[in-house]
């Protein structure tokens, strides 16, 4: 009797990978203190980092504006813009996330740059965190997951709890089709896009 072939295992090819849920993976800090040093990041379901021809125009951008500046990344998840800020000599760098295990590797990220004399990472839904912060920013980086209508939430959240200076930056970073009037204390300065991404910065009302 030929003998019954052997069951083979279920999903053998991903068998010693990763999980799907969180793949390593890095970004690259472009200018500043920290140029070139890469920081390893989990790249969980939906994380989508600022890619560098993006954040090379974003920091062009602030160039006058980033040096001293109290920075806020309200979605940081890889903290591409908020490392970024970071070695660009920003005087302090928050950074909410609300994803465990993405919001200890940014502590992590910390450390290795030594940098927690100038940053901190909060593990909470942005919009709580901001209602528990009395805290006002001169530079805010939007980037959330797209099409969830976060953008709206969060300018609305920003402007409630006067987390804007008068005169701040604002980045909005969303999906190409995002297209909505912002509140008019908001005043677009400069504008760009690629096939998949828009982005935005604005300036905030002085008066």
């Amino acid at each position: 009797m030929t003998p019954s072939p052997k069951a083979r295992p279920r999903n053998t090819r991903n068998a010693h990978r990763p999980s799907a849920r969180f793949k390593p993976g890095n970004i690259r800090i472009i200018s500043g203190q920290h140029r070139g040093r890469k920081l390893p990041v989990l790249l969980a379901e939906g994380l989508r980092p600022t890619t560098d021809r993006v954040k090379e125009t974003l920091f062009n951008w602030l160039m006058q504006d980033i040096a001293g500046a109290k920075v806020l990344d309200m979605f940081a998840g890889a903290g591409s813009l908020g490392f970024e800020a970071i070695s660009r000599q920003a005087a302090f760098v928050t950074m909410i996330e609300n994803n465990i295990k993405s919001a200890a590797q940014l502590k992590q990220n910390i450390e290795v740059l030594k940098a927690k004399h100038q940053s901190e990472v909060i593990c909470e839904d942005a919009f709580e965190a901001l209602k528990n912060k009395d805290e006002s920013y001169d530079i805010v980086f939007i980037d959330p997951p797209f099409h969830k209508g976060f953008v709206m939430r969060a300018v609305d959240a920003l402007l409630i709890n006067n987390s804007l200076k008068p005169g701040a930056l604002v980045y909005i970073e969303s999906e190409a089709s995002f297209n909505e009037n912002l509140h008019p204390s908001l005043i677009k300065i400069k504008e760009n896009s690629t096939q998949q991404v828009n982005y935005r910065l604005y300036r905030v009302a002085e008066n």
